[in-house]
Parts: structure tokens; C-alpha cells; sequence
């Protein structure tokens, strides 16, 4: 049966505008039958959760102490109705009103996607032009390339057979597809999928907590995670692996990207002790 009616669990905290943006633009959506919205709020000090319920979303609350990106996802895909679950950040916002529709297409194209999602970049730093399915193959390749629950759809069957990591620092998203990949599903990575979602002006400190989180996580279930493991590795990352930048040049004068890529390192060394420690199996 075709995928028609889609449920959209947006994570948000302290995000009242950005949620007042994606959900006037998931209430324009054209093409698709009924669409659930359902905000799993983490703790907002401002008016986000009552934002929500005014434009007919529901709210699941959370304590600040109680969100991981995982488990609150989770969280709002247990509340969910429909076949197709779409993950949204509340600063991800739909380009038009067709967007829901071209994500569902994917899946009804064909049942062994688990998962989809936009990028204007491939695995190589090159611009995407055309979608790629990704396999097991090529994530084992690029593992820091693929699906991203910022803005990504994923079947909720499989979901229930297999929920998210609530554990995870981050990369909850590239894990769980990791799971499905290795049983021989695929992804779907789609420029036409890509969303307004922008993090590339952010605080260092943000850019930095993010790349150590996103490497912690990563180390947490691969035994060769991305980002660099020693200084001297980390060297040679910010000289050598200049992707998405107009020159060597400016990539490496870019402070946003130093901060990125010692928060790789700090993380990856982190993630690795934390696993070791820990006794959880990797894949």
C-alpha cells in the first residue's frame, strides 16, 4: 500500500520562531494525505510548546535533564500514526510546499528504503546532483555521510522493530541507518530532499560541541569512526581534507573549521575510552 499520510516529530528547545516557521510550512504541504505534527519540546523557557499547540501540533514535554536526541525522537515516534515518520529540527524548514510528497515518493518507490533524507553535498564533498542510494558498502566508505534525522523520513515499522539509541551523545540517526544498512536496506540521499537547515555560522563553541558530540557518538557503536585520533592525525586533516571549500587556502584559515575538527578529536578520543570502558559491543 502506498505511503499517503505522514507524521512529523520536530525536537525543539527554546525555538519559537524556527517552530512557527516549519510548522506554517508543513501546514502548506500539497500532495500528501493527512499530516500529523507532533513537537517533543526539551525543556523551552519561551512560548515554543504553547507555538506548537496553537498551530495544531502535539506536545510531548520533557525535562532539559530528561532530552537525548535519541530518545526523544523515540519519544515522538511512539505518539506517532502513520506509516512514514519525518524527523524535522525546529530550524529545518520544507523549501516548498511539495516536500513531503517528493520524500514520500522515495519510499513508495521502493519498500528496502529505510530511510531518506536531503544533502547538496555527496560523500566525496562534491555537489549532489542526483540521488544516491546508499548501501552498506558505501557507508562503510563515508560512515559521517547519509541520513540525517534533522530533516529525514523513516519507516515506522522498522522503527518499532528497532528504535533509536537514547544512549548516543549524537549521530543517533547515521546509527540506526548503520543498523538497517548492514541488513541490507538502503538510503536514500537526495538533493531534491534538502531542506533550509544551517549551521555553518554558529558560535565556535557550538560548531566545536557539536563535532565532539557527533564524534562520541560515532565511536560508540564503529571501530574506525571518523575525525582524527592523534595530534598527528589531526594535522594532517587540517591541512589535507579541505571538502566543501573553495580552496586549500581558505579551509585553512577557517577558525569554524578548526573548532570542527578539534571537536572531532576531543570526541573520538572521548567516545573511544567511553566504549572501552563501557563493554557495549560496536558494530
Amino acid at each position: 500500500m502506498a505511503i499517503n499520510d505522514i507524521s512529523v516529530v520536530i525536537r525543539a528547545r527554546d525555538e519559537e520562531a524556527g517552530v512557527v516557521r516549519c510548522l506554517e510550512s508543513l501546514a502548506a504541504q500539497q500532495g500528501v494525505g493527512d499530516v500529523e505534527m507532533i513537537l517533543v519540546d526539551g525543556g523551552s523557557r519561551d512560548r515554543t510548546p504553547d507555538a506548537a499547540a496553537d498551530r495544531g501540533a502535539a506536545v510531548i514535554a520533557l525535562a532539559m535533564d530528561e532530552f537525548t536526541f535519541g530518545g526523544a525522537l523515540n519519544d515522538g515516534a511512539s505518539a506517532a500514526r502513520h506509516p512514514l515518520i519525518v524527523a524535522l529540527s525546529a530550524h529545518a524548514i520544507p523549501p516548498d510546499a511539495g516536500w513531503l510528497a517528493r520524500l514520500a515518493d522515495r519510499f513508495n518507490a521502493d519498500d528496502r528504503v529505510a530511510c531518506a533524507c536531503g544533502d547538496r553535498y555527496d560523500h566525496d564533498g562534491n555537489e549532489l546532483t542526483r540521488p544516491v542510494l546508499q548501501d552498506a558498502a558505501l557507508a562503510r566508505r563515508r560512515p559521517d555521510w547519509g541520513y540525517a534525522n534533522a530533516a529525514g523520513g523513516f519507516r515506522a515499522d522498522l522503527w518499532r522493530r528497532r528504535p533509536f539509541r537514547a544512549d548516543l551523545p549524537g549521530c543517533e540517526d547515521k546509527e540506526w541507518a548503520w543498523h538497517w544498512l548492514q541488513h541490507g536496506y538502503s538510503c536514500v540521499v537526495d538533493p531534491a530532499l534538502a531542506v533550509e537547515h544551517d549551521h555553518t555560522h554558529d558560535s565556535l563553541r557550538s560548531i566545536y560541541r557539536r563535532a565532539r558530540r557527533e564524534a562520541e557518538g560515532y565511536a560508540a557503536f564503529l571501530d574506525d569512526p571518523p575525525g582524527p585520533a592523534t595530534p598527528a592525525a589531526l594535522a594532517r586533516a587540517w591541512w589535507s581534507d579541505t571538502r566543501w571549500y573553495g580552496s586549500p587556502a581558505r579551509a585553512r584559515l577557517s577558525h569554524r573549521r578548526a573548532a570542527r575538527l578539534y571537536g572531532a578529536y576531543a570526541g573520538r578520543r572521548q567516545g573511544a575510552a567511553s566504549s572501552s570502558s563501557s563493554g557495549v559491543p560496536r558494530a
